[in-house]
């Protein structure tokens, strides 16, 4: 698990328009990566659109808010849609980038081998990553 002063690793994940989307393009600027198990699944929604409620709180701080889990770039775009979600949210079907944080979730809703992003939020000061 990330604990401060780590450095943050470096990803590059396709956002809801399949375009690719850097932690390094966000350099110098401090970011919050809202980890989420899954689009449309209760919990989650919940916790994207008190994300969606917060963010003038997040843009006058400057801070970029990036979610991300292992949902298909088409998905996450529906679940944006659904509800009208103002921040990036990123496909990890590699799950890579999961793994790198440490938010591997084995087993959701049940299912064995099943995985995908386990909830948890990492804040990046801009000069922290790689």
């Amino acid at each position: 698990m990330a604990t401060v002063n780590d450095v943050a690793p470096d990803f590059t994940l396709k956002n809801t328009k399949k375009e690719d989307v850097s932690l390094s393009d966000y350099k110098g600027k401090p970011v919050v990566l809202a980890f989420y198990p899954g689009a449309f699944t209760g919990v989650c929604d919940t916790e994207m659109c008190k994300l969606k409620d917060d963010m003038n709180e997040f843009k006058e701080l400057e801070t970029s808010v990036l979610g991300v889990s292992v949902d298909s770039p088409w998905a996450n775009a529906a679940f944006a849609e659904k509800y009208d979600l103002n921040f990036e949210l990123l496909s990890d079907i590699e799950r890579k980038t999961i793994k790198d944080y440490d938010l591997l979730f084995e087993g959701l809703g049940g299912i064995e081998n099943y995985t995908c992003a386990n909830r948890g939020v990492v804040l990046i000061e801009g000069e922290c990553l790689l």
